[in-house]
């Protein structure tokens, strides 16, 4: 089958009976008869097999910081191609874009390359990495472990921007190829995930456990705080202490910023102050580098020295100024290790956005 099909076999489901067929790449396990298609929108059963309807195509490429994805410690101030599909294995109330994850395929994609050109694309405008995001690249695995074989022949990387949810077996694939991960780490209750995402906690949990302790990609996550719902002190303590005791002292933790959107715009926007203080909670409880995002805040934005509180990246928004990390990624004053993937010189990308037609 050509790679720029959009309809791709996929192998990780099983027959119930004659007219049933479940998919068994996430929780969700979804039981589809002929025609039918998964929540995701885009896993579906087409003469009794699950296909990716989505394979090689595209809602839109666009070169981004990888700041911006957001990951801090994983090639700092370079450029990632990034793209994304249609649909989601989640229904999260608060979809921050749900013009994507909501959509049908043939609603947005109107970009077509195959793993192949994305690559050489990657390359040709000298990409460090590509990102699979603005949509959950689990929901269409088999098109980025494709592009991303493609890109490691070329020695680009690949960054997965997740929920992390995804079921044992095909979470092993897909995270092989995968260089780094922003994991979405939504909220610390099985209340919130259920009553609004539709999904569950632990299989989330089992992700970033699976890349924490089997895997050697490199780990950021984000948690978007959103008032009344995940933003209490009691749940931030909980939730910075687990990420302490299961994943460690250096994985770096990300708390955004939520804006009304989607089903949940009777919300107010997160103050300031919410972040600031959760920010307080994680680093007394041990995580070493933790930032807060959505919002204008130079200091939490900033990367510093664990040991000795040397400032060692300055950031404002996306764009790096001061650097203090030696070319081994250690404090310049100290020497302390600086935990993450760096090269001996900060990357000049800055804050641009650069959308493309491939």
């Amino acid at each position: 089958m050509s790679t720029n099909s959009s309809t791709y076999p996929t192998r990780y489901w099983h027959s119930l009976d004659a007219t049933r067929i479940q998919c068994d790449l996430c929780p969700r396990y979804c039981t589809l008869k002929s025609g039918q298609t998964g929540l995701c929108l885009v896993r579906a059963n087409q003469q009794q097999q699950i296909v990716l309807t989505t394979y090689g195509r595209s809602s839109g490429f666009c070169v981004d910081p990888i700041e911006k994805k957001p990951l801090n410690h994983f090639l700092p101030g370079t450029p990632t191609l990034s793209f994304g599909t249609a649909g989601c294995n989640l229904a999260c109330k608060f979809c921050q874009n749900s013009d994507l994850s909501k959509a049908r395929e043939m609603d947005i994609l109107t970009q077509t390359a195959s793993p192949k050109t994305i690559a050489l694309t990657a390359q040709k405008l000298g990409c460090h990495s590509v990102a699979y995001t603005y949509n959950d690249p689990v929901i269409f695995t088999e098109y980025a472990i494709d592009t991303a074989k493609e890109c490691r022949k070329l020695g680009i990387k690949s960054v997965a921007v997740t929920a992390g949810y995804i079921n044992e077996e095909p979470r092993r694939e897909f995270f092989a190829y995968m260089d780094a991960a922003n994991v979405d780490l939504k909220a610390f209750t099985e209340k919130f995930y259920y009553k609004l995402t539709g999904g569950h906690l632990q299989p989330v949990l089992d992700t970033l456990n699976y890349l924490k302790r089997e895997t050697q990609v490199w780990l950021e996550l984000t948690t978007l705080l959103i008032p009344g719902e995940n933003d209490s002190e009691a749940e931030i303590e909980a939730m910075t202490q687990w990420i302490r005791e299961q994943l460690g002292p250096d994985v770096p933790l990300h708390f955004t910023a939520f804006h009304p959107a989607w089903k949940m715009l009777d919300k107010p926007p997160t103050p300031s102050q919410t972040l600031t203080k959760a920010r307080q909670i994680a680093i007394k409880n041990g995580i070493r580098y933790v930032y807060t995002g959505n919002i204008h805040d130079q200091q939490g934005g900033s990367t510093y020295c664990h040991q000795c509180n040397n400032l060692l990246i300055r950031r404002d928004g996306y764009e790096l100024s001061t650097w203090h990390l030696t070319a081994e990624g250690q404090c310049n004053r100290c020497h302390t290790p600086c935990a993450g993937i760096f090269q001996a010189n900060p990357g000049q990308w800055g804050a641009k956005r650069l959308p493309i037609k491939l």
